[in-house]
């Protein structure tokens, strides 16, 4: 199954790039999802590219930070602020991420065009 995930443009080209092999969440899927379609959110506004999932991690924020901090692809600041109170975190990890030829826009996969606050499924 594919999820697509609403990802800031910035942390959107380190994943496609191959810098940032993590990409961390507060809250995950509840699905089996083996690919994962990025939205590059405002001002890109659109999809550009996918990736594989490698694994998903989870454990305290302190140690996954431990863990996935060499390819984190932000600061630990960032980190520690996008986790402040969280018991929990997970980390998804990036296998073959690709960046689509020509970026397409939302409504050619949600018809509504809004895009996921977090993430949603894709059949």
């Amino acid at each position: 199954m594919k999820a697509l995930l609403s990802i800031k443009p910035e942390f959107a080209d380190k994943i496609l790039s191959g810098d940032k092999r993590y990409e961390f969440r507060k809250v995950l899927f509840k699905r089996n999802v083996d690919t994962i379609v990025i939205y590059a959110t405002m001002p890109v506004g659109k999809i550009i590219g996918e990736f594989k999932v490698e694994d998903i991690l989870q454990d305290k924020p302190a140690s996954l930070w431990d863990r996935t901090k060499e390819y984190s692809g932000i600061t630990q600041d960032f980190f520690n602020q996008y986790f402040k109170g969280k018991s929990k975190a997970f980390a998804i990890q990036v296998k073959s991420p690709s960046r689509y030829r020509e970026p397409f826009d939302l409504k050619k996969l949600l018809p509504h065009g809004v895009p996921p606050q977090s993430f949603c499924y894709l059949n």
